[in-house]
């Protein structure tokens, strides 16, 4: 089944990868950030005048992966060539300033510090102007020594050379440290049997030359990128779509977005990055570890500049995200008819339960917990107000049908929660054609509406156990004083 990352498991990774250490290497450079304001234009030329008010500098490229990796509680071991000149001394007491980032940079006689240099006014960026000299590579890196993870970020500056490459994968497969790779150009089969690689949407199209648009389209680009390579797995980052996995042998599976609002992409890719190697450092899944990727990038698009992430931010964002999920989760049949046959397509077993669910209880937490393990995705349906009244008389339901929704939906168990006004929900049976059909214990599996038809198309039916004492009667009885 695959990994989901709720409030829960979020706090219990951030936990795991505290102290983790995590190789970085690859094309380091100096972000220099000048802020100001345009007012007028100039009289030179048709160009906008920007009377600048500040300026920030903070390592970018590599660097950025090896912030985010320390501002996220790991130890970045930061592998890179910088030049023997004034950027350069620049960033190597920003990099001193980090106490969770190891210094491992090489400063070779005649190299040169890339700096870029953004122009930003009323949040926009209106230029900006790349100094950098002829790439320097490197063969080796002593920040593959004693990492959990290996994290190779090529900007093609040089330094992520064949040879360099060579090291890296002849050290993993010493230390069985997997390495992934943030990508650059069209030839993608040089990075050879790497664990990952995780180009964007556009890196995606340039090295295979397909279309990228849809989902469909990703999953042939995605197929034909792996028939290239000899990677073991590929993960997509799409902007606001969210991430796509792709591994050898298996379905694609597509993960959705989840910025709140976007002010700067800038080193987005370079956050996502230090997630992967993070949650995978820790022992997470690859779906975990995009979910968290997911979730970091997600926060970081919403700051200015080239920025990190801390771990308080992402468990602000996602008791953010967790409280608009439940109603998000909340879907008419029409639309969630074609969300389970995307499931269906990425190989996922979909799961179906209904039922009243009127005042939610220990049994019912237990009871959908239980449907959840069965399956990779958990459909809820619920009887409508007038239904319940039909099933249980009048004064039932307690709670309106909206109400109800959004407390299931609520569940890290549930998925989807839709309603049906029928005596039964055979119509939605054969509707979204479940591949596991889950009733309680008391029922017999003969008794179980559609049971017949779920099998017919080779679905199974799941008796999932309640628990003694709990019952939405009995809570009812005890509140009125009615119990005996």
């Amino acid at each position: 089944m695959s990994d989901t990352l709720d409030l829960g498991a979020l706090q219990s990774l951030l936990e795991r990868v505290r102290g983790l250490k995590i190789a970085c290497v690859g094309d380091l450079m100096l972000d220099r950030y000048v802020y100001g304001e345009v007012s007028r234009i100039s009289p030179e030329a048709p160009i906008p005048v920007l009377r600048t008010s500040r300026t920030v500098a903070m390592p970018g490229g590599v660097g950025n992966v090896a912030r985010n990796i320390a501002a996220l509680g790991g130890v970045a071991r930061l592998g890179a060539v910088i030049g023997d000149d004034a950027a350069g001394a620049e960033l190597t007491a920003l990099i001193a300033a980090e106490p969770h980032i190891e210094d491992v940079v090489a400063r070779p006689a005649g190299a040169s510090t890339i700096v870029k240099t953004r122009f930003v006014s009323g949040g926009q960026q209106l230029l900006r102007l790349d100094d950098e000299a002829a790439p320097t590579a490197i063969h080796d890196s002593d920040a593959f020594t004693d990492a959990s993870v290996y994290l190779l970020s090529d900007y093609a500056k040089g330094v992520v050379s064949d040879a360099l490459l060579a090291s890296a994968l002849n050290a993993a497969k010493k230390s069985g440290a997997p390495v992934v790779v943030d990508p650059k150009g069209r030839d993608f089969d040089r990075y050879g049997a790497v664990d990952v690689i995780k180009p964007n949407a556009s890196e995606l199209a340039g090295a295979t030359g397909l279309p990228v648009g849809t989902d469909p389209e990703v999953e042939t680009a995605l197929a034909a990128l792996l028939a290239a390579t000899t990677a073991k797995a590929i993960i997509v980052t799409r902007a606001g779509k969210g991430m796509s996995l792709a591994r050898r042998g298996e379905p694609v599976k597509h993960f959705p977005g989840r910025a709140r609002e976007v002010f700067d992409v800038s080193g987005a890719g370079d956050t996502g990055l230090a997630a992967i190697g993070l949650a995978l450092g820790a022992g997470a899944s690859l779906e975990m570890a995009v979910e968290f990727a997911i979730l970091a990038s997600g926060v970081v698009v919403g700051k200015a500049g080239t920025a990190v992430i801390t771990p308080a931010e992402l468990i602000e964002a996602e008791l953010s995200q967790h409280a608009t999920a439940a109603v998000s989760k909340v879907t008419p049949i029409d639309e969630l008819a074609v969300e389970v046959e995307g499931w269906r397509r990425q190989g996922l077993k979909v799961g179906f339960t209904n039922g009243c669910f009127d005042i939610l209880h220990r049994g019912h937490v237990a009871y959908l917990a239980q449907a959840r393990s069965w399956c990779d995705r958990l459909v809820v349906a619920l009887n409508t107000d007038a239904s319940v009244r039909r099933l249980k008389g009048e004064g039932r339901p307690v709670n309106d049908l909206d109400s109800r929704a959004v407390v299931i939906g609520g569940l890290a168990s549930v998925d989807r929660v839709t309603s049906f006004n029928d005596p039964t929900p055979i119509a939605l049976i054969e509707r979204l054609r479940p591949d596991v059909l889950i009733k309680g214990s008391d029922y017999t599996r003969e008794g179980v509406v559609g049971g017949d038809l779920v099998e017919s198309w080779g679905g199974e039916v799941k008796l999932a156990d309640f628990k003694d004492g709990y019952s939405t009667t009995r809570t009812i009885e005890k509140m009125t004083g009615s119990a005996q």
